[in-house]
């Protein structure tokens, strides 16, 4: 598993800047969508105790929604990603004559709206972070709530705890990192505090995430 793992983050760093649109020749993507204003819980797989987040967006792409996720998190958009929704799998498109790398529907031809039942009925459906430290999220559509007045979209409304640090090695080695940092007589307990600096896992503000999300 640890060379699996290695594996899949050297492909990622190999090739990740070829899924990258530069800015200058960005597709144009799918128009905003019907307006709506959207509300998901996202909870992190695997951990305990619960990291999750609560938000509210205008309707967009798929791949604008996974920009309002990674902000809201706390995650810092290093790595691959990609939505399964009832059982369709979407996420950035190799460019034209590049067939290497995972196979997806494309993401910014598709809005949230298109994915859910017309009768706003609330769904499931999963978000996964980074192939190699394998962040699985799950997404729940919780309806359409009522524009405030003067409120600016996205915003996170609601949450709890940190968001792990990046390649930290998954829900297994977070735990590792937080036993670790909360034992002095650990054998990694410097080590840790070197490579990531001081962590509160128990950190959260919707202050903080409002301001990520809007950015």
């Amino acid at each position: 598993m640890s060379v699996q793992e290695k594996v899949v983050k050297i492909f990622e760093q190999d090739h990740a800047a070829l899924f990258e649109t530069p800015k200058s020749t960005t597709r144009k993507r799918k128009s905003s969508g019907s307006g709506d204003i959207l509300q998901f819980r996202i909870d992190l797989k695997n951990i305990e105790p619960s990291i999750w987040r609560r938000i509210q967006v205008q309707d967009c792409s798929l791949e604008e929604f996974h920009e309002h996720l990674q902000a809201a998190m706390g995650w810092e958009n290093y790595h691959l990603h990609q939505f399964t929704i009832k059982n369709v799998e979407y996420g950035p498109v190799s460019p034209d004559g590049m067939p290497f790398g995972p196979e997806f529907e494309d993401e910014t031809e598709v809005l949230l709206s298109d994915c859910f039942p017309p009768n706003g009925k609330r769904i499931r459906f999963g978000y996964t972070y980074d192939f190699g430290d394998d962040w699985h999220h799950e997404v729940l559509f919780e309806g359409t709530p009522t524009s405030a007045a003067g409120q600016k979209y996205p915003v996170c409304v609601e949450g709890e705890r940190a968001c792990p640090p990046e390649d930290v090695g998954g829900p297994w080695g977070f735990a590792n990192y937080l036993e670790a940092l909360a034992d002095p007589s650990n054998d990694q307990h410097h080590e840790m505090l070197d490579w990531g600096g001081p962590f509160r896992a128990d950190d959260f503000s919707t202050e903080v995430s409002v301001h990520e999300c809007q950015c």
